[in-house]
C-alpha cells in the first residue's frame, strides 16, 4: 500500500523554502533597475514575485544543503542577499543620474529639475533622460532576464537557510558606491571637455577682440556644441551601460559567494 503521508509531511518544509525564496526575490524587486520602477503597479510586482516563487521553490527545495527553517538568521540572511543584489545594480541608475547632473551644469540646466516618480525627489531633467535611456538599453539587451537568471543561480551558490551577510560585504558595497562618481564622470567627460574648449576659445576671442560680444554668444554656443557632442557620444553609451551592468552583476555574485 502506498504511503501518501510523506508528501503531506513535506509541505511545511516546502512552504518554508517558498517563503525564503520570496524574501530573497523581493529584495531584487525593491532596488534593482527596471523592476523597482514606480511605473509598475505594486500588485503586479507582488504577482511577479509570487509567480517566480512558485516556479523556483520546487527546484530550490531539492538543492543539497538547503535548510528550510524560518528562524531569524535565515530570514535576515535572505533579506541581505536580496538587498546585495538590488543595491549593487541600483548603482547603475545612480551613475546615470550623476552624469545627468554634470551634463545639466554644462548645458546651463542646473536649475531645471523634475519630480522623479521613483525616488519622489527632484532630479535633473537630463538625469531622468539618461535613466530612461538606461532602462531601454537593459530591456533591449535582455539584461532583465540576465538579472533574474543570476538571482536563480544564487540559490545554488548560497542555498536557502545558509545565507548571512558579513561586515566586509557592507564595506565592499560602500567601496562600490564610490565608483558612482567615477562612472558618472566617465559618461559626462566628452561633453565636459567640449564645453571647456568652447569656454577657453570664447575667452581668448574676447581677450583679442574686446569689441565682439563673445560672452553673449558663449552660452548658446557652448550649449549647441555640448548637445552635438552628447548626441555623438550616445552611440557608445549602450555598450557602456551593458558592460557596467554586467560588471555590477558579477560583483554582486562574488559578494554573495563570499558572504
Amino acid at each position: 500500500m502506498t504511503d501518501l503521508s510523506f508528501p503531506i509531511r513535506d509541505w511545511p518544509q516546502f512552504l518554508a523554502v517558498a517563503l525564503l525564496v520570496m524574501i530573497r526575490v523581493s529584495g531584487l524587486m525593491v532596488f534593482a533597475p527596471v523592476f523597482s520602477s514606480a511605473a509598475i503597479a505594486p500588485r503586479i510586482k507582488a504577482g511577479f514575485v509570487f509567480a517566480v516563487t512558485i516556479l523556483v521553490a520546487p527546484a530550490v527545495a531539492v538543492v543539497p544543503d538547503a535548510r528550510p527553517s524560518l528562524d531569524m538568521m535565515a530570514v535576515l540572511g535572505e533579506i541581505g542577499v536580496g538587498l546585495v543584489f538590488g543595491v549593487s545594480l541600483m548603482m547603475l541608475n545612480e551613475a546615470l543620474l550623476f552624469a545627468g547632473t554634470l551634463l545639466g551644469m554644462q548645458f546651463s540646466f542646473s536649475l531645471v529639475n523634475l519630480l522623479d516618480p521613483n525616488s519622489k525627489i527632484e532630479t535633473p531633467v537630463l538625469g531622468q533622460l539618461l535613466g530612461w535611456l538606461g532602462t531601454l538599453v537593459l530591456i533591449g539587451a535582455g539584461l532583465d532576464r540576465t538579472m533574474l537568471a543570476a538571482m536563480v543561480r544564487s540559490f545554488r551558490t548560497v542555498p536557502v537557510g545558509h545565507a548571512f551577510i558579513q561586515a566586509r560585504t557592507g564595506a565592499a558595497l560602500a567601496a562600490m558606491a564610490g565608483g558612482i562618481f567615477l562612472a558618472g564622470l566617465q559618461l559626462a567627460a566628452p561633453v565636459i571637455a567640449a564645453a571647456m574648449i568652447v569656454e577657453i576659445t570664447v575667452a581668448l576671442v574676447g581677450r583679442m577682440a574686446p569689441q565682439l560680444p563673445a560672452m553673449v554668444l558663449g552660452i548658446p554656443l557652448k550649449t549647441l556644441i555640448s548637445f552635438g557632442v552628447l548626441v555623438a557620444s550616445l552611440a557608445v553609451w549602450p555598450g557602456w551601460i551593458e558592460g557596467h551592468f554586467t560588471a555590477l552583476l558579477d560583483a554582486a555574485g562574488k559578494l554573495i559567494g563570499n558572504a
